[in-house]
């Protein structure tokens, strides 16, 4: 078994509901904007910039980028304990494993801090 110091939640559990409770905002997010942009029709760089830069858009887009980030931990954390096992690799899984999660973590880290600089930069 897998030692979980490097996942996001203390447990199985609330990696699940971490994970269902992110999949939910991402869905809703994806059906507003896919609602604006059908509403809109032709949509120009002046409306899609309000659109985006209004306060309630930025707080979604906030709680998008969050969800997008926990997701992703979870989803990838998954996938490198199960599939970067000794079984699998050998005797250096440990290292392979904890290496790959320091790289995804950093990359969801920048991606995170990025998007918010993107997001809250102009105010």
């Amino acid at each position: 078994m897998v030692t979980s110091v490097t996942t996001l939640g203390r447990n199985g559990l609330s990696d699940w509901l971490v994970q269902r409770v992110s999949a939910v905002i991402l869905a809703v997010y994806t059906v507003v904007v896919v609602g604006w942009l059908l509403a809109q029709g032709e949509v120009s760089y002046e409306a899609w910039s309000g659109f985006m830069g209004c306060l309630a858009m930025q707080i979604a887009n906030t709680f998008m980028i969050v969800a997008v980030g926990a997701h992703a931990w979870i989803g990838l954390w998954t996938v490198t304990t199960d599939y970067l096992t000794t079984r699998q690799i050998g005797a250096a899984a440990t290292g392979i494993r904890l290496l790959a999660q320091l790289v995804i973590a950093l990359l969801t880290l920048v991606y995170l801090l990025w998007g918010l600089v993107i997001i809250w930069g102009g105010v």
